[in-house]
């Protein structure tokens, strides 16, 4: 027992050092702008940089809107599911899982092929329109992890039994939805919210493509052309990341917990 911890302990500390080895060496690194010293210059620069506030700030508001239209894409549809169309469940997580297997290059070529200024639906012809296109790329994309925090959520809850309670109260499908269903599954909707923010803050492909004046676009220009401060970048965006993670363990303790199993 003892040498098999021992292994474990070995095994879990080379893991760490193998992931925060290169992190401590990019944040030394970005740490030395100054010649001889240690400073935080490449951090004022990239942060009182107008582009990086411009475009952090674009990519924080669409990712407010892709958690929007992801909430109320995803939230329906996957308690519809477990309420009336249980045989449909594994057709819907085939469906969720197809944005990890399909190349966003891919997506957003189909998006350009299919709503170019030229076609039945011309969104890239005008900013908002490329906006909107972008942000329903961005709903894609996230589809996986909002989709499967929302439906453990549900799992957690008994669906059919509120269902049936605001039923007999006289309350009509919007407000079970909203008054019902919603409050049970807040705290899986917050994991699959910060997810999503994760993943929009630093998506390229899509932006790129698309022209849009994202953050993850402005992380590969810096990276292109300057030395310390794709460095603070990287630290900025790993810890954006690892925020995210962490709020999501935090809420998790609030989430109700699947009922037992009768034996």
């Amino acid at each position: 027992m003892k040498q098999n911890r021992f292994w474990s302990f070995l095994f879990l500390a080379i893991g760490v050092l193998y992931f925060l080895l290169p992190l401590i060496g990019t944040f030394e690194f970005s740490l030395k702008m100054r010649r001889g010293v240690y400073s935080l210059d490449a951090y004022e620069a990239v942060i009182f940089d107008p582009r990086f506030q411009a475009t952090f700030g674009y990519s924080v508001m669409m990712a407010l809107a892709t958690i929007v239209v992801g909430v109320l894409l995803v939230v329906p549809t996957a308690y519809w599911v477990r309420l009336k169309l249980p045989s449909w469940r594994p057709v819907l997580e085939f469906v969720t899982l197809l944005p990890l297997v399909i190349p966003p290059i891919v997506i957003v070529f189909g998006y350009i092929r299919l709503y170019n200024t030229s076609s039945w639906l011309p969104l890239t012809g005008t900013a908002m329109g490329t906006n909107i296109l972008l942000m329903f790329g961005y709903v894609v994309l996230s589809l996986p992890y909002m989709y499967r925090a929302i439906d453990t959520g549900l799992r957690a809850i008994d669906v059919g039994t509120l269902t049936e309670a605001a039923q007999s109260l006289g309350a009509g499908w919007i407000t079970i939805m909203w008054r019902v269903i919603l409050p049970n599954v807040f705290v899986a909707v917050l994991s699959g919210a910060f997810l999503t923010f994760a993943i929009v803050i630093g998506e390229f492909v899509l932006a790129a493509l698309l022209n849009r004046p994202a953050f993850g676009p402005y992380l590969q220009l810096i990276g292109a052309n300057r030395a310390y401060e794709p460095a603070a970048l990287a630290v900025i965006a790993f810890a954006i990341t690892w925020g995210c993670m962490a709020l999501i363990q935090v809420v998790s303790r609030f989430a109700p917990r699947p009922p037992a199993q009768p034996h």
